[in-house]
């Protein structure tokens, strides 16, 4: 069966044009002709086609494309595996870009004025409206998403820098815990989740031990707040959720 360049074209989402020019640059040389001199594409053609496009969608010149295609020592499956290779590249690269600017609309939101290159530097793999935005999703408008709202409003760049630097110390000093093997019942544990319900409280929102617990256990059933802790040290996440449990208990 064969088709005709107005067939390729609708099938490939691409026009007329584009195929007739593949054509004069020996690029996608349709493999027939009607008996009127009209191009006709066979399946063949088409694979080749989507290999062209594929590429062309990663960026590749024409004239690398063609390399690429027409290297008489690569088979089709190598053009598989090559293909999957550079689309799991871009994914990674893609998903990066998209927590980028899940980042900057979470700063937009919440009032924060950086510029990309601080926002960088600032927020990195710290992400300090996640608190306010969990105190969204479990008061709604209340009073403790208005005021973490209204404090960070007016945080700069040094502000964030501040608090990245005390919550990364603050992690610190929990990880060296856990791995001293002290249970998340001790006194320097609960010690250590009262110091962190405070670093909340100081800089985004007064946090009682209702809210704080209702945090702790986020932290190990959202995987996002599970990640940046497991990140630090394996089994934190859980051990911070015991230790602030434990400290409201104590703390009653």
């Amino acid at each position: 069966m064969s088709y005709s360049v107005g067939q390729v074209a609708a099938v490939a989402g691409v026009t007329k044009r584009t195929l007739h020019h593949y054509d004069e640059i020996g690029l996608l040389v349709p493999s027939g002709r009607s008996h009127a001199g009209h191009r006709r594409y066979e399946d063949a053609d088409l694979d080749r086609l989507q290999r062209i496009l594929f590429y062309r969608e990663l960026g590749f010149p024409l004239d690398e494309v063609a390399e690429l295609l027409d290297d008489p020592g690569t088979d089709p499956m190598a053009h598989l595996r090559r293909q999957h290779g550079l689309l799991t590249e871009r994914i990674a690269r893609l998903r990066k870009m998209a927590a980028a600017v899940e980042q900057a609309m979470e700063a937009r939101k919440m009032g924060i004025r950086l510029t990309p290159e601080e926002k960088f530097e600032v927020f990195g793999d710290f992400d300090p409206d996640a608190h306010a935005a969990e105190a969204e999703r479990r008061w709604g408008g209340g009073d403790p998403y208005r005021e973490s709202r209204r404090r960070t409003a007016a945080y700069g760049k040094e502000d964030w820098l501040r608090i990245k630097g005390e919550t990364d110390e603050l992690n610190a000093r929990i990880a060296a815990l856990l791995a001293e093997g002290a249970s998340p019942e001790s006194e320097a544990a609960t010690d250590l989740a009262e110091e962190h319900r405070r670093l909340i409280g100081r800089y985004f929102y007064e946090c009682s031990y209702e809210i704080h617990t209702g945090l702790a256990e986020m932290y190990v059933a959202d995987e996002r707040f599970t990640a940046t802790y497991e990140a630090i040290r394996p089994g934190m996440a859980a051990f911070l959720r015991d230790a602030i449990l434990a400290n409201a208990v104590r703390r009653a």
